[in-house]
C-alpha cells in the first residue's frame, strides 16, 4: 500500500495538487479512517485513556514519532514531484543502513562484517541508480532536490522506527497512528500555507477528478498501511518489519512503469537489486528480541 504513494503523487501533481497539499489531504483522510475504526470498534475511549496515562517520556517518544512522520511524508511527497519514483525510493531505502549507524553510535549493535557488507551493497546500488539515470541537464536541479528530500525522508524513517518500537507501547496502535497522522495533517497544511501552496489545499474542492487519488492515498496508503506498519513494528520488531517493507520500492517501481511510463535501464536495475540485497543482508544477524504486544480491540490482529 505504501508503494502506491509515488505514482499517486505524480498523478495528483499532474492534476494540480502540490506535494505538501497532497500530504495534508492524505493525512486528513487517514485520520478520518482511523476515527471511523475507533468508533466502529468502540475503542476510542481506551485510546484516549491510554494517552492520558502516558508519561512524559512516552509523550516525548510519541511526539517525536509524529514529527518524524510529518517530515518523512512532506519530504517524500515533494521528492516524487522532482525526481523519478525509482530514484526517490532508492534514496529512501538507505534507511536500513541508517538504522545500523544509529545502533552502532548508540552502542546497541556492533558493526560486523555482515553489516559492513550490507552498507557496501546498498551504497553501491545507490550510485548505480543515480549514475544510470542520465537526467537531462534541465532536470538536474530537480533531481538533486528529489535526492536530498529522499535522504531526509530516510533519516526521518530511522528515527520513527527507533522511537516506535517501545516508546509508547501502552497506546493502542490505531489510536497512536491516528494521533501521528493528525499531527501530519495539521503540520502539512501549515507548511503548505507557509510555502505558498495554500491554494493547492483547495484543489480537491475544485477538481473532483483528484478524489479517487487522494482517497486511495488517504485510506489505503495512509490509514490502513500506517496502522499495520506500527502493529508490525510492535509485534515482530523493526528489522523483520523492514524486510517485509522491501516490497514497497518494488511495488512503487512496477506501478511507476505501468502507469507513468517510467523505465529503468540495466544499470539502474542492478542498482535496485543491490540496494534490496544490502537491506536483506543487513538483517542477517540484526533481528531484535521483542516480546509480542497483545493488541486491543482496535488492532487488526486482535
Amino acid at each position: 500500500m505504501f508503494g502506491m504513494l509515488g505514482p499517486l503523487t505524480k498523478l495528483a501533481g499532474d492534476a494540480g495538487l502540490p506535494g505538501t497539499a497532497m500530504t495534508a489531504w492524505r493525512a486528513l483522510l487517514g485520520v478520518t479512517f482511523i476515527a471511523v475504526v475507533l468508533v466502529a470498534t468502540r475503542s476510542a475511549g481506551e485510546s484516549v485513556a491510554a494517552l492520558r496515562a502516558l508519561g512524559r517520556r512516552g509523550w516525548g517518544a510519541l511526539m517525536t514519532a509524529a514529527v518524524s512522520g510529518l517530515v518523512l511524508n512532506a519530504a517524500m511527497f515533494n521528492a516524487f514531484g522532482m525526481a523519478p519514483v525509482a530514484v526517490v525510493l532508492m534514496m529512501f531505502y538507505t534507511y536500513p543502513a541508517g538504522v545500523v549507524v544509529a545502533d552502532v553510535v548508540l552502542g546497541h549493535e556492533r558493526l560486523t562484517r555482515w553489516r559492513s557488507a550490507a552498507l557496501a551493497l546498498s551504497m553501491g546500488g545507490v550510485v548505480l541508480v543515480l549514475a544510470g539515470g542520465s537526467p537531462a541537464a534541465g532536470a538536474a536541479s530537480n533531481l538533486v532536490g528529489g535526492i536530498v528530500l529522499g535522504l531526509v525522508a530516510s533519516a526521518a524513517q530511522v528515527l520513527f522506527v527507533e522511537v516506535s518500537r517501545t516508546g509508547y507501547r501502552s497506546v493502542p496502535s490505531a489510536g497512536a497512528s491516528g494521533l501521528i497522522m493528525a499531527v501530519a495533517a495539521v503540520g502539512a497544511a501549515t507548511l503548505a500555507a507557509v510555502a505558498g501552496q495554500g491554494d493547492g489545499l483547495l484543489v480537491p474542492l475544485r477538481t473532483p477528478g483528484v478524489w479517487p487519488l487522494i482517497l486511495l492515498a488517504g485510506v489505503a496508503a495512509a490509514g490502513v498501511s500506517s496502522w499495520l506498519f506500527l502493529v508490525a513494528i510492535r509485534q515482530i520488531g523493526g528489522t523483520r518489519a523492514g524486510i517485509l517493507m522491501l516490497f514497497e520500492p518494488v511495488t512503487g517501481v512496477i506501478l511507476a512503469a505501468v502507469f507513468l511510463g517510467e523505465s529503468m535501464n540495466p544499470a539502474q536495475a542492478v542498482g535496485t537489486a543491490l540496494v534490496l540485497l544490502g537491506a536483506l543482508v543487513l538483517q542477517r544477524t540484526a533481528e531484535p528480541h521483542l516480546e509480542p504486544v497483545v493488541e486491543t480491540a482496535a488492532s487488526p490482529v486482535a
